[in-house]
């Protein structure tokens, strides 16, 4: 648990189980809104959704690299404006077919009983490196190692004891 109230049935949680981030359905609710308004504003169009995603848009003329789509980019606010972690497009959207030309945001509503009010999956935490500073309770993070064009597998350093370790807890 990262944020949690005393009950700890609020906050936030990172998983590596989860393939998607999740999010109560009130949180999503106004996140999605968030989130189409932005996408309109790039042209994207949206279409029908494709489970278990509820927002999906047209593949069609989105700019791609290695950062992934040129979608509107995630900030997830940690302890103030001045600590933000950026979610870039690779990090964001699922590749529906390729005949289908459709791309799904990757993040689903959990539903209301969910016990975090926000679960972080493999797909937000992938390409990133994450430190675990027990002795702090601090959590330190890089910004996607796709902009310094490497990745976890590709990453030696730490390769073996920090990015495998994301892989498998």
């Amino acid at each position: 648990m990262l944020l949690g109230d005393e009950e700890d049935k609020l906050g936030t949680k990172l998983s590596t189980v989860e393939p998607y981030t999740t999010m109560e359905s009130s949180i999503y609710a106004i996140f999605t809104k968030a989130y189409v308004k932005a996408a309109t504003s790039m042209n994207m169009t949206r279409v029908a959704a494709v489970a278990p995603f509820g927002l999906c848009f047209s593949s069609k003329g989105v700019r791609n690299s290695v950062l992934g789509p040129s979608v509107p980019e995630i900030d997830l606010i940690l302890q103030s404006e001045m600590v933000k972690w950026r979610i870039l497009g690779r990090n964001s959207m699922v590749k529906g077919s390729k005949a289908q030309e459709v791309m799904c945001l990757g993040l689903v509503d959990g539903g209301l009983e969910q016990s975090s009010s926000i679960v972080i999956g493999g797909l937000l935490l992938e390409d990133n490196l994450l430190e675990f500073d027990l002795e702090t309770s601090m959590l330190r993070f890089s910004c996607s190692l796709l902009l310094k064009e490497t990745t976890c597998s590709t990453l030696q350093i730490f390769k073996t004891c920090l990015c495998q370790l994301l892989m498998f807890s």
